[in-house]
């Protein structure tokens, strides 16, 4: 191959490459807002006090019974047997843009969500924007603002349709990437949505990106850690980009 040739494809390689910053870049130009890293006890043994401004749903969805448990320095979540709901963990936050940064433990068949939510949004259900959840064997990136959780497409849904064009609708606002996580050991996610852009990091690794409108909704007011059965969380941080 010409040597010109080959410093062309090179080039364009690079071009064509993400744009995705390193984490630490992320840290570094943004503002650290909220930080936990949960070294603390309820005052009440076998009461949910989570503290630092953090609730749940257990009083609604699981009829009060606790879920949400601080031991030995890190925070766990659990759904408790009556709950008809995953366990939803909210911490009252506000930015447009931002980095956010955790580390967790999943099991076989566990997953943990990070939505971003605006709750004074009322053309979507219950605020949900968008989503970065992460199991063992995947990650799904989704846009819920134009996506499953408007309104008008949630109602579609809830009818029970399953048309070719809804289901292709709703796909295009997620991206799924697949994983091969070790059960039952610690991994740092951290998760950066951005204008359309959302990036994803596991392990100090980009792993995965996507692109859609609702991801650049301008107002964050909420993240949300979303439990589907049982999960473990600490050192949560959190950098305003804008």
């Amino acid at each position: 191959m010409p040597r010109c040739y080959l410093v062309i494809v090179l080039l364009s390689l690079c071009l064509s490459s993400s744009d995705a910053a390193s984490p630490d870049e992320y840290k570094a130009r943004g503002q650290l807002i909220f930080e936990d890293d949960f070294e603390r006890d309820e005052s009440t043994p076998g009461k949910e006090e989570i503290g630092n401004g953090w609730t749940s749903n257990s009083p609604w969805r699981a009829k009060g019974n606790q879920q949400v448990d601080l031991v030995d320095g890190v925070m766990t979540a659990e759904r408790h047997k009556v709950a008809d709901h995953g366990v939803a963990i909210f911490q009252k936050l506000d930015f447009q843009d931002a980095a956010v940064e955790l580390r967790f433990k999943l099991g076989k068949g566990d997953s943990l969500g990070l939505d971003f939510v605006d709750r004074e949004v009322k053309t979507i259900h219950a605020g949900h924007l968008c989503l970065a959840r992460v199991a063992l064997n995947k990650l799904t990136m989704m846009d819920s603002k134009t996506g499953h959780m408007d309104n008008k497409i949630r109602d579609r849904r809830q009818t029970g349709e399953k048309s070719p064009e809804l289901t292709k609708l709703i796909n295009s606002k997620k991206k799924d990437v697949k994983l091969d996580l070790a059960p039952d050991s610690w991994h740092t996610l951290l998760v950066v949505v951005e204008g359309k852009m959302m990036a994803t990091y596991l392990d100090g690794k980009l792993v995965g990106e996507f692109e859609s409108e609702g991801i650049a909704h301008p107002t964050k007011r909420m993240i949300t850690l979303a439990v589907a059965k049982k999960a473990t969380i600490d050192d949560v941080m959190v950098w305003k980009l804008k």
